[in-house]
């Protein structure tokens, strides 16, 4: 799959990778060397596409369990890639940790979610901005904008400008919107882009149908993982 994504993708087309749910949620990073020696291999055909390598928290793992763990494992992270790391707990909002993650050049993601925002801490020579949203919008409500979020994307894009002209050692900004966020998530980066001044990109030839079709065709259902998982052998499919 990892392959396919690779063949079918143009030169310059970049992805990020969400390390998988096995290490960080179900195990909690506990006991994770034979997972997480998989997972690099099987990014191993992305790698000159990755621009980043997401570690998303756990709602319940505070900070001291954090960086208890992340501190333990000199495996844990490989020099060729960036990281970021999307924390879910209030206890993550520290200099403790802003200073755990500079120092080991991690971007801490900035996640715009209704009942938690990350403050916009730059803490590594890169900025991760992930809008998600809540839960309000079901399934057959995306493929437009539902919820006007235009008042905090320009927020956030003035964040963006600021970074821009005082942050010299930034090399890197990253964007990701989900369709919960406003109903349809290339529909709001394109606003983003706008307010930032870029081009838009052109949807009037996206068939939008077809690519949640081809995008349903390469991912398996939990039901499936479960089915096809065997005993404890870790399947690509826990990374997607």
């Amino acid at each position: 799959m990892v392959s396919n994504w690779e063949r079918r993708t143009p030169k310059n087309f970049k992805f990020t990778a969400k390390f998988p749910k096995v290490i960080t949620h179900d195990k909690r990073f506990k006991n994770v060397q034979k997972e997480l020696s998989l997972f690099y291999q099987r990014m191993e055909p992305l790698k000159d596409k990755l621009l980043a390598l997401l570690i998303q928290l756990p709602p319940s793992y505070e900070l001291k369990e954090g960086l208890d763990d992340l501190r333990s494992y000199d495996f844990f992270f490989e020099d060729e890639y960036r990281y970021a790391i999307e924390v879910r707990h209030p206890s993550w909002f520290s200099d403790l940790a802003y200073n755990f993650f500079r120092n080991s050049n991690i971007s801490l993601v900035w996640s715009q979610m209704d009942k938690l925002q990350t403050p916009p801490i730059v803490t590594s020579d890169f900025v991760y901005l992930r809008l998600i949203g809540d839960r309000r919008l079901s399934e057959d409500q995306f493929g437009k904008i539902q919820i006007d979020r235009s008042n905090e994307i320009k927020k956030w894009a003035d964040k963006f400008d600021e970074i821009r002209q005082n942050e010299k050692n930034v090399k890197m900004a990253i964007v990701a919107a989900n369709n919960h966020y406003g109903g349809f998530g290339p529909g709001t980066v394109n606003m983003f882009r706008e307010i930032m001044e870029m081009e838009p990109l052109s949807l009037e030839n996206v068939d939008l149908n077809e690519l949640s079709r081809q995008v349903t065709s390469l991912s398996l259902s939990n039901a499936d993982l479960k089915k096809n998982n065997r005993g404890n052998q870790t399947s690509i499919s826990d990374f997607v």
